[in-house]
């Protein structure tokens, strides 16, 4: 550990669907939460469009005081707590508490994942202290001389495992039965399109592959309408070969076991899957403010580091993913080829150059 006395503080948005998940960490030594609002864009559409749409703009309004009261609580607790350096990860919760750690004149580091930097990073760039960013300077419109190099930290547990770890993990989670595995997440809090774009699929796959067990996580909003569209979409002896879970904590083990992964296009899961070598059939959200999804599908694709398949075309046709499921299911070597290629992009060090960016920070201001 590079500071071993460390004392590490949580704050998250009130109200958060996945907030219990930092207060269960044992490496996080105390967690508050602030109020925080969303500002709704919708990448794609145009300015007529939003300025038509009243109910967003409503809900843009509430926000709005909601992230002042924030700004008011963060100031409050910061000065309370004190600490020597903030880090901001982007989010909502991100404007509040940066711009009260500014007003004190607290110094905080933020943290971009994506080739397009949120929009709470770029409200509160101006003052921050360093940037940590994923990718080349040059992509960011941050000064040169603030901005570093540090690429996606993911847990040390996403890594490539050994031959001993994979038959431990198959056994714990009960697949040690099945010749392939198909892991599919749309994050946290799920993404029922891409939910129902593998539903419609896994009545062939399931047929085409008789020692296939598909994994769905389908976020916890998600999870009981998933398992009934299963329950009315294949017969009995193929329900059971799917697994439906809301959210898991091990999600490491999940996808060291997976023969292909199908994900969205986030930066910090593509991370864990490029740390674990992992064959990718990516799904971005295109309508999210920005594109950034969209814009690291394309740029992965690029080099040749994953499949790609546009939400999009998932609209019209959702056994377009089909192709590309077959493709690395059919053939384990061009599958494996593909992770490797994702595993070259992965940065492991990622974790330790970020806390040493924060322990400069740190010290400077002491």
């Amino acid at each position: 550990m590079l500071q071993p006395d460390a004392q590490i503080i949580y704050i998250g948005q009130r109200g958060d669907k996945l907030g219990d998940v930092p207060a269960e960490d044992k490496n996080i030594d105390k967690v508050y939460t602030v109020r925080a609002g969303k500002f709704r864009r919708y990448h794609g559409e145009s300015f007529v469009k939003q300025l038509l749409d009243v109910k967003t703009i409503g809900l843009n309004i509430r926000d709005a005081f909601r992230t002042i009261a924030g700004i008011w609580q963060s100031h409050r607790l910061l000065k309370q707590l004190q600490p020597d350096v903030i880090f901001v990860k982007g989010g909502f919760v991100g404007v509040p508490v940066g711009l009260a750690a500014a007003w004190l004149r607290i110094p905080y580091v933020t943290h971009d994942s994506d080739a397009l930097p949120g929009l709470a990073n770029r409200i509160i760039g101006r003052w921050a202290a360093k940037h940590a960013v994923a990718l080349p300077k040059e992509v960011y419109n941050y000064p040169a001389d603030k901005t570093e190099v540090v690429g996606v930290p993911v847990s040390f547990r996403f890594r490539i495992p050994t031959k001993l770890e994979l038959q431990q993990y198959r056994k714990q989670l009960g697949f040690e039965d099945f010749e392939k595995i198909m892991l599919v997440t749309g994050g946290g809090l799920g993404a029922k399109s891409l939910n129902d774009a593998v539903i419609a699929c896994a009545a062939e796959l399931l047929q085409r592959y008789s020692g296939l067990v598909l994994v769905h996580i389908a976020g916890r909003d998600h999870e009981v309408a998933v398992r009934q569209h299963y329950k009315h979409e294949l017969v009995l002896k193929d329900q059971k070969r799917v697994v439906v879970k809301g959210f898991v904590t091990n999600l490491y083990q999940y996808s060291a076991i997976a023969d292909v992964v199908v994900t969205r296009a986030g930066a910090s899961a593509i991370a864990e899957f490029a740390a674990q070598a992992k064959p990718c059939v990516v799904v971005p959200y295109s309508v999210l403010a920005g594109g950034h999804q969209l814009k690291n599908a394309v740029v992965l694709q690029e080099r040749k580091a994953v499949r790609m398949v546009n939400d999009t075309v998932l609209a019209d046709d959702h056994k377009a993913l089909m192709p590309a499921l077959v493709d690395l299911l059919d053939d384990s070597d061009r599958a494996r080829a593909l992770g490797q290629k994702l595993h070259k992009m992965a940065k492991p060090d990622a974790s330790k150059h970020l806390a040493m960016v924060l322990l400069e920070v740190s010290k400077a201001r002491n």
